[in-house]
């Protein structure tokens, strides 16, 4: 076979259907190997780009999905905090069993699935017995699928809150949410503070917030705060929690580092993976307030992106590329 690549651009992928409970399944599935030790994930690598007035931030990932046998190279460029106009992924997956390079693909579409389907699973997990609530604060792109998520997780939640504050991010997670659970109503909310005091589980997936820093302390006892990698979270979140968990530590420590404590240190009482595969808790006690980091973690990127790629590939979407010709 030629050694060649099928390229994938955003609108190739813009409409390859892929549902919540598919990408809930792909990335649990993600967690459970990895926890068992069939996956690979080093800690991702970070590096701020020295220019202070463009306020630019680079990242890289690699990883092994022991489940598919498939070995993927994540990149992305930020430049500017909250622009969403300058911000570029990209994915390219490698076949482990034949050694040939499979896909190389735009990864917006991917992160704005694995990451509610990770937030999703961190609640299915570590929300206190009959959670009944949830605020989400955030409607950028990885923020205005986590409703729709959270419902196909935890179908028994009653009230749906969210605060924004651009009207087409508004608009689109509504929408969103609609697609899935058409007869769902969702209040929006000004006040964050009294909003997380009334919700057993806060997601918060804002940049430059035009709220309050959310604290921990502000939950009900029993409540869960997911913080999406978030800059609208308190740097004092983590240790204001009677439990904390993170979907990784190593990653904690490249893109949380604001949460340590005051000598630097972090503490961490369970990773989700080992949660999921039933190795830890995902809280001590029904009372306990629980803080929750997510981080990417390409274990779970590669699954979602091939089953998009795969599902792309086959409606004759892309381009067949011979780099190496």
């Amino acid at each position: 076979m030629p050694k060649a690549m099928h390229v994938l651009t955003r609108s190739d992928l813009e409409d390859v259907e892929l549902t919540p409970a598919d990408v809930l399944d792909l990335v649990a599935e993600a967690y459970q190997a990895f926890a068992q030790g069939d996956s690979r994930c080093p800690v991702k690598l970070m590096m701020p780009i020295p220019k202070a007035e463009r306020d630019a931030v680079s990242y890289s990932m690699l990883g092994y999905d022991g489940s598919l046998e498939q070995v993927g190279f994540k990149t992305s460029y930020r430049q500017g905090g909250d622009s969403a106009e300058k911000y570029y992924t990209t994915i390219s997956l490698y076949d482990d069993v034949t050694g040939l390079p499979f896909a190389f693909m735009d990864c917006q579409r991917v992160g704005a699935a694995r990451t509610p389907a990770t937030t999703a699973l961190t609640a299915r997990y570590c929300a206190r017995p009959g959670a009944r609530s949830a605020l989400m604060i955030g409607t950028g792109v990885q923020g205005r699928n986590t409703l729709p998520y959270l419902l196909t997780a935890l179908p028994g939640l009653e009230r749906l809150r969210l605060f924004g504050t651009h009207p087409d991010g508004i608009a689109d997670s509504i929408a969103t949410l609609h697609r899935w659970f058409p007869d769902r109503a969702v209040e929006l909310v000004d006040d964050v503070p009294a909003a997380a005091a009334e919700s057993d589980i806060v997601v918060v997936a804002s940049g430059r917030a035009a709220h309050p820093e959310v604290r921990t302390d502000w939950l009900p006892p029993g409540g869960l705060l997911i913080s999406v990698a978030s800059k609208g979270v308190a740097s004092g979140a983590l240790r204001q929690a009677d439990y904390a968990i993170a979907t990784s530590t190593g990653q904690l420590g490249v893109t949380g580092t604001r949460l340590a404590g005051p000598g630097g240190e972090v503490r961490i009482d369970a990773e989700l993976p080992e949660i999921i595969a039933g190795r830890a808790p995902g809280r001590r006690t029904d009372t306990d307030r629980v803080f929750a980091f997510s981080s990417g973690m390409i274990i779970t990127d590669i699954p979602v992106a091939h089953a998009l790629a795969t599902r792309a590939v086959a409606a004759g979407r892309g381009q067949r590329v011979r780099l190496w010709s």
